[in-house]
């Protein structure tokens, strides 16, 4: 069963806190690939391994139905810096 952009959300939104969330189905609709960024104040001072880490295990069901999944996970100063630079 595909997965849609609304259920990723809302999976994401119950267990963190969102400063900003893009969500892409890179697979033309059929919600086998998604790339998200996700920005929140719960990844600071945590790894980029350790930021994935906590996604995957958070949405472990979701991603296993799908094809592909990618993820960019910031903190809001980061995302900041990265929006300033154009």
């Amino acid at each position: 069963m595909p997965i849609d952009v609304i259920a990723l959300e809302k999976a994401i939104k119950r267990a963190i806190p969102v400063t900003h969330l893009e969500i892409v189905d890179q697979s033309s609709g059929c919600g086998d690939s998604y790339a998200i960024v996700l920005v929140s104040e719960s990844f600071q001072g945590k790894s980029t391994l350790a930021r994935h880490r906590m996604v995957n295990d958070l949405l472990k069901d979701q991603i296993a139905q799908m094809h592909a999944f990618s993820q960019k996970t910031y903190t809001p100063e980061q995302y900041e810096k990265l929006q300033a630079q154009g």
